[in-house]
């Protein structure tokens, strides 16, 4: 097998960098990669002519420019789900924080310090009462994206007693088959949010997303409501969120991404961007992506990928060669590549096909070497965007 280059342009878990084979380097200075590993660098593609795919160790993938990628036919894979139970863990105290006045109570007993011992517990019980909060369980959670955190968010809100609504605008079946039954799938938002205590925002970034969250949608949540994002900052139109905060319509905003404006609101809690940042989070997306990015380039299967149908296939010990063909989704490809192994006289010993609606991904085994021949004539087709051929035995 060939031996492909990894560039590492973030710190990536050693947990994942080990599962690499003697078939891969890696390296922060790669100027020439075949795979980039990656968490929120921004990337452009255009920068790396070598190059065949991506993994961001992570669920989003906008810092990348992911349609010029799929021009390319180069494969962009995330990690949904590595960091869910992260975000989860994180959402929930932020939610309690708030609502049981735990960070205006822990201001409080951080003033003592300089009181007489003797009199701390008098003050203690008389200045309480001003930091009563409330409970979340009976309260009513909606959830916008049924990803895989928003999923686990859903859940966790059911486990805590709440009542929960639940939306995606495009759901994925598998991740709402994990759904609890007691979460009610609600066919929009403002089914979703309307009676909503706290409303949480899982949601991708894109021209969709975008300042989703603005004066329109706020008015449809419910007066007195608590707004959490921990998906991406410019999910929120923070203009809209700070005046709703101000006139009193929102009682919070709880974010995972800081702005001076936000920071200095009495109304707003922020994290520093810590959602994905547990050791065991950052093991579980290095590992998922160093386990795509490698099946990718050594058999070109695709699993997780946001640009490319999933597929996948075994070659049996019998296959010398392997050729990907990456074409835009239009009829007649399949024949038109099977023709062409015909004419020049080569048995085809597996073909498999995938589409997502814009990409069709195709691994033709072979049981023998593949001509230059092959591949000169279907790259003449106009709607092919890539080929490339693995070679199992030299």
């Amino acid at each position: 097998m060939s031996v492909y280059k990894i560039k590492k342009m973030n710190t990536i878990a050693d947990e994942g960098l080990r599962l690499f084979n003697k078939n891969f380097t890696v390296s922060a200075d790669e100027k020439n990669p075949d795979g980039i590993l990656l968490r929120s660098s921004q990337l452009n593609v255009d920068d790396y002519a070598t190059l065949l795919a991506v993994a961001r160790a992570g669920a989003g993938t906008n810092n990348i420019n992911v349609a010029r990628a799929t021009e390319k036919g180069i494969c962009v894979f995330n990690t949904p789900g590595a960091n869910a139970n992260a975000v989860v863990d994180l959402i929930f105290p932020m939610i309690g924080v708030w609502k049981r006045n735990i960070y205006r109570g822990i201001e409080f007993c951080k003033s003592l310090a300089t009181m007489d011992p003797a009199k701390v517990s008098a003050e203690v019980e008389a200045r309480k009462s001003a930091f009563k909060g409330e409970e979340i369980a009976g309260k009513t959670l909606g959830v916008i994206g049924l990803g895989q955190i928003g999923v686990r968010l859903a859940n966790a809100g059911v486990f805590r007693y709440m009542h929960v609504n639940g939306f995606d605008p495009a759901p994925a079946l598998a991740n709402i088959h994990q759904l609890s039954p007691e979460v009610r799938i609600c066919r929009s938002v403002r089914d979703t949010v309307g009676d909503a205590d706290v409303v949480s925002l899982h949601l991708p970034l894109g021209e969709r997303t975008r300042n989703l969250v603005n004066k329109e949608f706020i008015a449809r949540m419910k007066k007195g409501a608590v707004l959490v994002n921990y998906s991406r900052g410019p999910i929120v139109e923070e203009a809209a969120v700070i005046e709703a905060l101000d006139s009193g319509y929102l009682d919070a905003y709880l974010c995972d991404f800081p702005t001076p404006a936000l920071v200095k609101h009495n109304k707003v809690l922020t994290t520093p961007h810590l959602g994905a940042s547990t050791s065991e989070s950052e093991d579980n997306c290095a590992t998922m992506a160093v386990k795509e990015i490698a099946n990718y380039l050594q058999y070109g299967n695709v699993e997780h990928s946001v640009n490319f149908p999933n597929i996948e296939s075994t070659p049996t010990d019998k296959v010398q060669s392997r050729l990907i063909v990456i074409n835009r989704d239009v009829p007649g490809m399949i024949a038109f590549v099977s023709n062409i192994f015909g004419d020049n006289k080569l048995n085809i010993a597996s073909y498999l096909n995938q589409s997502n609606g814009t990409v069709g991904y195709n691994i033709i085994d072979v049981e023998s070497e593949i001509p230059p021949v092959v591949v000169e004539e279907i790259m003449k087709n106009s709607e092919v965007i890539r080929t490339r051929i693995i070679v199992f035995k030299d």
